[in-house]
This record gives C-alpha cells, structure tokens and sequence, in this order.
C-alpha cells in the first residue's frame, strides 16, 4: 500500500510515518517510480509503534523493543526477553527520578502562593 493509504488505515499523518522510517522503525519498499509500498503488516507496526510512544519510551528505544512486542492490540503484548526487562526497568527508573523533581517543582511553586 501507499503511504496515504497506511495514513489513513492507522489515523496517522503521512510526515509521522516517514518519520517512523527515518528513525529505523518502520520498513517500506520503493517501487520503480520511488514511492514508498508498505506491506500489510505495516499496520500492525505502526500501531505497535503508537502504544510503545503512548507508554513514554523514546524512538531510540522503541527501534530496540519493538522486536519483542507481538500482536497489534490494545494493550500490546511484549516477549520478556531478559534485554527487553532491563530496558523497561531502566525507563521506570527515569520516570520515577522525573516524578520526583516534578514533585520537588511543584511543592517550590506551591509555596509562592499565599496560605
């Protein structure tokens, strides 16, 4: 299929698609006049690809793990290869420590207000 049909198929914009492809997450062929043909299963990617940025995860790490997630549903079902766990602790992680100083700007903007 052609990319506008991909688009329209997944509720994805033409420019996030390629972007996907740039960023080594999505595969497309080119035919002989060199648009971009992507297969069936392109479907199943890009939605894989949606929930995994929907959980937080960077397009850096997405290209690592999406190997390991199955299925095209919501939710995404993952394979837990001893890597992919690493990588989801290492992510919790980084969230937990950005909760934290989001929790410490809050408290110091909340005491600039009165009472």
């Amino acid at each position: 299929m052609l990319i506008g049909e991909l688009a329209q198929r997944t509720g994805v914009s033409q420019r996030s698609l390629r972007y996907y492809e740039q960023q080594g997450l999505l595969c497309a062929d080119r035919d002989v006049h060199g648009y971009r043909r992507y297969g069936p299963e392109s479907v199943r990617t890009v939605a894989r690809i949606r929930a995994l940025l929907a959980a937080g995860l960077s397009t850096d790490v997405i290209r690592d793990v999406l190997p390991c997630v199955a299925g095209g549903g919501d939710p995404i079902e993952l394979d837990l290869c001893p890597d992919l766990v690493r990588t989801i602790r290492r992510e919790l992680a980084t969230l937990d420590a950005r909760i934290g100083e989001l929790q410490c700007s809050r408290s110091a903007l909340a005491g600039f207000l009165p009472g």
